[in-house]
């Protein structure tokens, strides 16, 4: 079926400007950020540049704890991301195929994680953590993480239900599959793109947070929190501006791949109609 794009009415300029001044508003910081790691000055930030250097790229990636912090937040972040897929794949599936009493409550208490402050979901961890006299260590990390993670596979893969014909499991059911192999045949293939923008959602925002893995670290530092104890030593501020652009693009890659495969899945199902 065509699509109807080109029938579609253009924008206004006043629309196009707004949403190009959004862009601008969002954006313009990262950009200085990537501008000034070529400053041979480390002092002060001056524009123009008072010259040009990629020195400080080769001072970050000789820096051990650098790689220490990098290292501890893309495990942290692997991990979580593969308990998310799970536990919010599991919950989405019990709150839309099962009807009980508090469902809707069981929804959003499942959702609330990620409208909460980071500062607040840490601080209740720690005290958790704390109370049950567990030691801080890695794994209070991966937990720390894993609770707002959940929430963003749990929407993409419950988004996904919705929009998935209930019809085609019965079918399955009906021509003598069991629960496994009706799994595996109609409703992976199904939810596959949302697992994939979820999962790859859910990597993201666990690499790069910071509130959550202040207060449930420890002794040991992921990487924005060495970004963060950083911006106190004035001397090293070039060497941290290579470092946050690396952080964004890390972070950008995933988002992108993600938005990209929720939008083909979109434009497969629109056509499909």
């Amino acid at each position: 079926m065509p699509s109807n794009t080109s029938s579609r009415p253009k924008a206004s300029l006043g629309l196009t400007l707004a949403a190009f001044g959004t862009l601008l508003f969002l954006h313009v910081p990262m950009w200085i950020i990537f501008l000034y790691t070529f400053t041979p000055d480390e002092t002060t930030y001056k524009f123009p540049l008072p010259g040009f250097t990629t020195k400080w790229f080769g001072i970050a990636l000789q820096r051990a704890d650098l790689w220490r912090s990098l290292t501890l937040s893309l495990q942290v972040a692997a991990i979580a991301t593969f308990i998310a897929l799970i536990l919010g794949t599991l919950a989405a599936a019990a709150v839309y195929r099962s009807k009980f009493f508090g469902r809707e409550s069981i929804s959003f208490l499942l959702v609330l994680p990620i409208a909460l402050p980071g500062i607040v979901t840490g601080i209740a961890l720690r005290s958790a953590i704390g109370g049950l006299d567990i030691p801080f260590s890695f794994w209070t990390i991966v937990i720390g993480h894993a609770t707002f993670c959940v929430v963003v596979v749990y929407n993409n893969v419950l988004a996904r239900f919705r929009r998935t014909s209930a019809t085609m499991i019965e079918a399955s059911m009906d021509l003598g599959a069991n629960s496994f192999q009706t799994f595996r045949h109609v409703v992976l293939p199904n939810i596959a793109t949302a697992l994939l923008a979820g999962g790859m959602l859910a990597f993201a925002l666990s690499f790069d947070e910071v509130i959550v893995t202040t207060f449930t670290a420890g002794q040991q530092t992921t990487l924005p929190i060495w970004i963060f104890s950083q911006l106190s030593r004035p001397r090293d501020r070039p060497v941290t501006n290579v470092v946050a652009t690396f952080v964004i693009l890390i972070t950008f890659i995933p988002i992108f791949i993600a938005q990209k495969i929720s939008a083909d899945a979109s434009d497969t199902e629109g056509d499909s109609k």
